[in-house]
């Protein structure tokens, strides 16, 4: 009996691993969460038999423990099941409480990594995780924790220089920007990037100042990254830096 996590990445079918489809061409049962873009069902065989466990936050899903449970369940049952999780299974996915879950009840488990939304969507957005002379590190921070309250890690990652990625927070958006106006930060550059890496990807920037109206008035929400930081500031100065290239161009010709 085997569990395999596949990682399917931020969104974009096309992100998934050479590695994760042959796990999906391969798979007889596949679990997979609301997140997941339904093209990636399309490499499964006809026979599999394909379960949406939900998994998204505000909106109704099959809880952890019933999730644990339909591992072991069809892994009897079948052999073998792929459990099919957005990003990266290992970076807030949690994954190893599956495999874990699994290891007690006997069945063994394989990890396939995928790429995981807290720098590629920043990426595809633009945005540089770090640069040199403006970020030398970033943090990566879940807006909601177990217990449902902000991380208390958000804190000490705002003290620092570092660009701070906070996954499933739009909900906790005025909290962030209150831990960042204590700190005397508000105009820390902010992005917003809702959707990311899919054709209806959509971007908000300001600053920790303006980001609450700005926020309200783009319409942004679920499910979305948060990047603070300087860095998130460089899309703005490349596009500046475009424009001014090509008034110099529109001048000489």
């Amino acid at each position: 009996m085997k569990l395999t996590l596949v990682g399917a990445g931020p969104g974009d079918p096309d992100l998934i691993t050479l590695k994760g489809v042959k796990a999906l061409q391969k798979a007889r049962v596949v679990l997979y969460d609301a997140l997941i873009h339904p093209a990636l069902l399309e490499h499964c065989a006809e026979s599999c038999v394909k379960v949406h466990v939900g998994k998204r936050f505000g909106k109704h899903s099959c809880s952890q423990d019933v999730i644990n449970f339909m591992i072991v369940e069809y892994a009897y049952q079948y052999g073998e099941v792929v459990r099919l999780k957005g990003g990266d299974p290992y970076v807030f996915g949690r994954g190893y409480e599956e495999v874990e879950f699994a290891a007690r009840h006997g069945i063994e488990s394989e990890v396939i990594p995928g790429i995981s939304s807290s720098y590629a969507v920043p990426a595809l957005a633009g945005i540089p995780l770090t640069s040199r002379g403006v970020s030398e590190s970033f943090w990566v921070v879940t807006g909601t924790t177990k217990s449902h309250q902000m991380s208390g890690d958000l804190a000490l990652a705002a003290q620092s220089t570092a660009t701070v990625v906070v996954l499933m927070g739009v909900h906790k958006l005025p909290e962030i920007v209150e831990i960042y106006s204590e700190l005397g930060k508000l105009n820390q550059p902010i992005a917003i990037i809702q959707n990311g890496s899919l054709p209806n990807q959509k971007m908000v920037t300001g600053k920790i100042s303006n980001i609450l109206p700005l926020a309200q008035i783009s319409g942004i929400s679920s499910p979305a990254i948060i990047v603070i930081g300087q860095a998130a500031a460089l899309p703005d100065t490349a596009i500046e830096c475009v424009r001014q290239v090509s008034s110099k161009s529109d001048l000489m010709s």
